[in-house]
């Protein structure tokens, strides 16, 4: 095959690439380390804790897929990360839109109006810019480089199990807050599950994403990203574990769900890095 026929990735594309995993590690930092302090570092005031270390997560769970993204030239390594960006910023900016009463527009402290403003600011930017720029990409002539590294059948199955739920439960928490709140393992908020919600439609397109391009070799960053959003969810577990009703079925079911999350993550990350040792070798 000619390498010249290699769709290329948009400078544009990488560039907001590049942008987003700077912005999401400075509110990953905020939610996951001052996550009782969100009244002054963060756009709203989140409670509880565990809340917002579960959207910090998140964040920083994001910032691998997206640095690393960035700086892929192919475009069949950056395409996974940008479904699932694009859905989880377009859904943000809705929830922000419905919910604006509840942001810190009016907080006394100088650094929190500015914090929420740009928060605004960025969701109201990154989807339209990353949409325009998703669509100038598809119509850009190229092929994919063949698949050359599948993933075994059962990977693929627990990712679209996984995505599955990610985007069911995702979806009602977003358009039904008021149903899921009480079967949530936690107290939550019409907000704050609409931001969980949002989170878990984005992460489950990443999953479904993930097994469609079916080849280790594209999906190495996105590996490495689902591991440690695994990783970071069970630690969260660790720091808060006293705020879950353990008695609910939910509370055990969400346990083993981002267990499950942690183990094709982390096997994901040997298997893409096993592939790309073998290439050099």
């Amino acid at each position: 095959m000619n390498i010249t026929n290699i769709k290329q990735t948009l400078p544009g594309m990488r560039i907001v690439l590049y942008a987003a995993s700077f912005l999401v590690l400075s509110v990953g930092i905020s939610l996951y380390l001052l996550t009782e302090m969100t009244e002054v570092y963060f756009s709203w005031t989140i409670n509880p804790p565990l809340t917002a270390a579960f959207l910090g997560a998140g964040y920083l769970a994001a910032v691998p897929l997206e640095f690393l993204s960035a700086r892929e030239k192919v475009w069949a390594k950056t395409r996974p990360a940008v479904p699932g960006v694009w859905v989880f910023t377009f859904l943000t900016l809705i929830v922000t839109l419905i919910h604006l009463d509840r942001f810190h527009f009016d907080s006394p402290f100088f650094i929190t109006r500015a914090g929420t403003w740009v928060w605004l600011g960025v969701y109201v930017f990154v989807p339209v810019a990353m949409g325009i720029l998703w669509v100038i990409q598809i119509r850009r002539s190229g092929i994919d480089p063949p698949r050359k590294a599948p993933l075994p059948v059962w990977v693929r199955v627990f990712l679209i199990v996984q995505g599955g739920i990610m985007l069911i439960f995702g979806g009602a928490m977003l358009l039904f807050p008021e149903m899921m709140v009480p079967i949530w393992p936690w107290m939550l908020s019409p907000l704050t599950s609409r931001a969980i919600g949002a989170w878990g439609v984005g992460i489950g397109v990443l999953a479904l994403q993930a097994a469609w391009e079916n080849d280790w070799r594209r999906l190495n960053h996105f590996a490495v990203s689902y591991a440690l959003y695994g990783v970071l969810q069970i630690v969260n577990l660790l720091r808060y574990t006293s705020t879950l009703d353990w008695s609910r079925f939910s509370a055990v079911a969400y346990a083993i769900f981002f267990l499950s999350v942690t183990l094709i993550g982390v096997y994901g990350t040997w298997a893409a890095r096993r592939i790309k040792q073998d290439q050099i070798s």
